[in-house]
């Protein structure tokens, strides 16, 4: 991998006099930036915790996460964890982008907080809000030194991804999933690389993704692939549906997830922001889908269903491994399903009530009124 070679200097492009309130309140080091990382700025912090514990309330199938970096420079325009930066008062748009907090000593925090008595080895997931795997981790290699951590501990987990270089860690991962219990899954919502790079200028293309699939198969290890997010009018034609899922079976992926677009406030200001200077004819419609809300309105998810449903049925991702109550029923896939081989379920069962997920599945990995054209829309674009 081309960042391979990169370490941290002592003092290489360190901003010492550089300081945010906020960024102090957590543990504020020293702010870096250097030429190999352009318009990045990277501000290293001294982490008092590594675990995240996940609200009750919250229909995620895990309860605990670790997140070494907070901002993302995959840039991508509908990312749905842009808002957690306005806690650092930073902004959910360019500074989501541009301003990466990096947690240097995550790696021993974590080890530390998994050798308490009272840890119970519960799954933990990472990359469930920022990318563990993006390019900042080829400066800061963090993630070998979190999966020796949660290996050694006896403590499962799983990893999503857009990165490829989680390549470079499958050795690891392997040797890890001989005492652990290990999910492995890869996000890819684009067939098309020209519109992908419009939309997450700052991730792998789609073919390298595909091909990092192939290798986390190649080594041993499920992959599940979250087809995340799916655009109104931009990549739900079934002529693009079919030829992502084609290539992502081809690729011996294990299970697939099919997930609207999401705009939560932070996000959604960014993305229609996006959507109005490259796809302006377009703004309209998304208004009619999504209204105000974050949500895309009911109508158009169970349009959007009945068309992946038996797309998903054909190449026998019908029920692979998502949480019942998708597919099996009809209910279109939401954000708390994740698909058979990328996340790892926890050993006790649901509460009496919950959704449950199907025995097996995990073991050993981690939007009124239709009818309405938009202009430039393809034969089977009509919608809404």
């Amino acid at each position: 991998m081309r960042w391979d070679g990169q370490a941290i200097t002592a003092d290489d492009g360190a901003l010492p006099g550089l300081e945010r309130p906020a960024l102090s309140r957590i543990g504020l080091m020293r702010t870096v930036r250097t030429p190999e990382f352009a318009g990045i700025t990277f501000h290293e912090v001294a982490a008092k915790s590594a675990l995240s514990q996940v609200p009750a309330a919250s229909r995620m199938p895990f309860r605990w996460t670790v997140n070494p970096y907070r901002g993302c420079s995959h840039a991508c325009a509908y990312c749905f964890a842009r808002p957690t930066h306005q806690y650092l008062d930073l902004d959910a748009g360019r500074d989501f982008d541009s301003q990466v907090v990096v947690k240097v000593n995550v790696a021993e925090v974590l080890r530390a907080e998994l050798a308490k008595k009272s840890w119970r080895r519960e799954p933990v997931a990472l990359g469930t809000n920022t990318d563990p795997y993006q390019r900042a981790e080829g400066r800061y290699r963090l993630m070998p030194g979190i999966i020796g951590a949660l290996a050694d501990s006896g403590t499962p987990f799983s990893i999503l991804t857009k990165g490829t270089l989680m390549r470079r860690d499958l050795p690891l991962i392997a040797q890890a999933a001989e005492t652990v219990k290990v999910g492995l899954g890869v996000s890819l919502a684009f067939a098309d690389e020209e519109l992908q790079q419009q939309v997450e200028p700052g991730t792998p293309t789609p073919r390298a993704r595909l091909d990092l699939i192939r290798a986390v198969r190649a080594a041993g290890l499920p992959c599940g692939v979250m087809v995340a997010p799916v655009l109104p009018w931009l990549t739900d034609s079934r002529d693009h549906l079919r030829r992502l899922l084609d290539a992502i079976a081809d690729a011996g992926a294990t299970g697939v997830t099919v997930i609207p677009l999401h705009l939560k406030p932070g996000t959604r200001e960014w993305y229609l922001q996006w959507l109005e200077r490259d796809h302006p004819h377009l703004v309209a419609g998304y208004g009619r889908v999504f209204g105000r809300g974050t949500y895309s309105i009911k109508a158009y998810q169970e349009w959007l269903w009945e068309r992946v449903r038996p797309l998903l049925d054909e190449r026998g991702f019908g029920s692979s491994g998502h949480r019942s109550g998708s597919g099996a029923t009809g209910r279109p896939h939401d954000d708390g399903d994740y698909p058979a081989g990328s996340i790892v379920e926890p050993a006790d069962e649901p509460a009496a009530g919950t959704r449950s997920w199907p025995a097996g599945a995990l073991a050993g990995m981690p939007v009124d009124g239709a009818g309405l054209t938009v202009a430039g829309a393809g034969p089977d674009q009509t919608l809404f």
